[in-house]
């Protein structure tokens, strides 16, 4: 049995500024992301015979398998538009949590895409996955690249943050989630609910992005923002109150990714990974999420 693995990395918006809806009924936004060192592993076994079917199996009892998850979405849009044939059993190990806003699904989906992309010969071209991809959602097209990024309109306008590169990779940081998760749908509900006032002028994001980008002294913590943590926190006030803690114990500024529930703090040599990670358990319970990771360059 030939086994092709493919990581698929879990993402941090470091920037995130909702800047309106759409006549779509999407939302345009302006922001920074970045992929990190640890994600999800999926692994592809491509059958013998080519019967054009598709399977799922995941290592994660929560994890839906069927035509729900955006794996299987992937490999039929990628057997549609390329004529392929094949048929493969996919089998995820989860690491990086639903629920989360660190792009967990929308990675897997991507990973799915490109790989298969590669398995059969490479039908399609870069425009063509890029298209697929942003089929898929709205995250999707940021994965296939590695670098640090900018995202404009729903998602689908990438800009290559390579000069900034050098400033991001390497970072560490601490990546937790409490118990629960928050509904993508829900959250932009609640924004939409209160615009114009929660939204950020796509002029003013702008401008913050190149004051950070055109000062190499600003330090990565001048780039941190996020359009959604108010309507969040307000409705699951445990992270705001955490945020308050780890500040006050520890100097550590807590930032959300997406729309949550994921939340991370850059680290220092001099952070207390182990106690912070302590006092986070004791207020989330044992079953928070947390690990340590890096930002990719």
């Amino acid at each position: 049995m030939n086994v092709t693995t493919v990581f698929c990395p879990a993402k941090l918006n470091l920037f995130l500024a909702i800047t309106g809806r759409r006549p779509d009924g999407f939302h345009d936004l302006v922001s920074v992301v970045a992929t990190l060192d640890v994600g999800d592993d999926l692994d592809l076994v491509v059958r013998s015979e080519a019967d054009g079917v598709f399977t799922l199996g995941c290592d994660d009892p929560e994890v839906p398998v069927d035509e729900r998850n955006l794996v299987l979405k992937a490999a039929k849009v990628f057997a549609t538009a390329s004529g392929w044939k094949g048929g493969v059993d996919f089998a995820l190990r989860k690491r990086t949590p639903m629920g989360a806003g660190l792009g967990g699904g929308s990675s897997d989906g991507t990973g799915a895409l490109t790989t298969l992309n590669a398995l059969a010969g490479r039908p399609l071209d870069d425009a063509a996955l890029h298209r697929l991809a942003t089929s898929l959602g709205s995250d999707c097209p940021l994965f296939l690249g590695q670098g640090p990024l900018c995202m404009r309109g729903r998602g689908e306008q990438l800009e290559p943050w390579a000069d900034a590169a050098p400033r991001l990779a390497g970072q560490r940081v601490l990546v937790f989630k409490p118990p629960f998760g928050v509904n993508t749908a829900w959250a932009y509900g609640r924004l939409t609910a209160k615009a114009p006032a929660s939204y950020l002028a796509a002029a003013i994001a702008e401008e913050r992005l190149a004051l950070w980008r055109n000062s190499t002294k600003a330090p990565l913590e001048a780039l941190l923002f996020n359009t959604m943590e108010p309507p969040v926190f307000e409705k699951f006030p445990a992270i705001p109150v955490l945020a308050e803690r780890l500040l006050g114990e520890f100097g550590l500024r807590t930032h959300m990714s997406g729309s949550g529930s994921a939340c991370f703090a850059l680290l220092t040599e001099q952070t207390p990974v182990d106690a912070v990670s302590a006092a986070i358990r004791r207020a989330w319970g044992p079953s928070a999420f947390v690990t340590v990771a890096r930002i990719r360059g």
